[in-house]
């Protein structure tokens, strides 16, 4: 299993519309409200990076009012 942390970029007044939207997606079991450079954090959780990169293009960057996205990998040591 591999994990993500995506940080989420937001059009202002649409952080409660992409939280709440994001909540519905399986592959991620934890997202949180940020304040500063970034609005979210979601924590994502895969079987390999090819799906990461899957959900982060064709999933998060697709939700309305998401304007950025920088994605933070990790795996086991």
């Amino acid at each position: 299993m591999s994990v993500g942390f995506v940080l989420i970029n937001v059009t202002p007044g649409k952080e409660r519309d992409v939280f709440d939207r994001l909540l519905k997606e399986p592959d991620i079991p934890e997202i949180y409200p940020l304040f500063g450079e970034y609005d979210l954090i979601a924590k994502v959780t895969v079987k390999d990076f090819d799906q990461l990169s899957d959900i982060v293009f064709n999933k998060i960057r697709k939700i309305t009012g998401v304007t950025d996205t920088k994605t933070l990998t990790g795996g086991k040591f």
